[in-house]
Parts: structure tokens; sequence; C-alpha cells
């Protein structure tokens, strides 16, 4: 059974409101990697109804909008209405080595997972050494070795 007051419980409810504010102030966690040649972003979307995900790219900025309702039946009392509802928006600015064009999206178990390919400019790649060419490289190795 729920108590109605606690008074513990009601500090502890106000440090966690002060520590971890993001969904109250209307912010979606997120975490966010690169692995290989991909980059990768996952919101955080808990009870979120996947048909209400919104994600769009323009330029270089990643916008994620979703919307998380509930309103309670008829004749429900309400006791503790503590999770955050309404509209969600996060913006990300992505760098020039992602390649936009390519994103994919999976919505699993209340966490949205954008992947971005890295853009084949940015991949690393092997550089070429120019220098003397090896005769006379060999000679100056010989000349030197004889000394």
């Amino acid at each position: 059974m729920l108590m109605r007051f606690d008074p513990f419980r009601e500090l502890d409810r106000q440090f966690d409101r002060l520590s971890q504010r993001n969904w109250a102030a209307g912010v979606m966690p997120i975490d966010a990697y690169r692995r290989g040649d991909r980059f990768y972003v996952h919101f955080d979307l808990p009870g979120v109804d996947p048909q209400s995900v919104d994600l769009e790219v323009e330029k270089n900025v990643l916008t994620v909008k979703a919307e998380r309702s509930w309103e309670p039946a008829e004749g429900d009392e309400v006791v503790v209405a503590e999770r955050p509802r309404g509209t969600f928006t996060r913006q990300l600015f992505l760098g020039e080595t992602l390649d936009t064009e390519d994103i994919d999206a999976e919505y699993d178990k209340g966490v949205l997972t954008v992947s971005i390919p890295v853009a084949e400019a940015a991949k690393p790649r092997k550089v070429a050494i120019g220098g003397a060419d090896n005769g006379k490289a060999e000679a100056i190795s010989a000349t030197s070795s004889a000394a």
C-alpha cells in the first residue's frame, strides 16, 4: 500500500530532482560513442509510444522529439504523479566527419538507438611516405657503413 506522506521520501525526491532533472527538464538522457566506422547514440525514452518519436536531420543538426502521455481513467484517485509527461526534444550537433545521408534508427525497450556512419573522408587511411629512391638510399647506407 502507498503511503500518502513520508517526510524522508520527500527529501529523497527533492534530491533526485536536483541531481537527475533530465526528464523533468524535458531532456532525454543519452549515451554516445564511436564503434569502428559508425557513431551510435542511445536516447532513453521510457514509456514513450514509438509512433510519437520523430527523428529529423537538417544540415548537421539531429533533432529527436518524443511524447509521453498518461491520463488517469475516470474515477481514478491519483496518489502520486511524479513521472513527467508531455513532449520532449533533444538536439545534437553532428560533426562534418559523419555521413548524415545514411542514418539508421531503431526503438527497442524504451531506448532509441541512432546509428550514423563515419564519412569516408574521416576514416583512417594509410599515407604513403615519399623520399629518396631506393638506389640512392642504398648507396648512402652502404657509404655510411663503410666509414
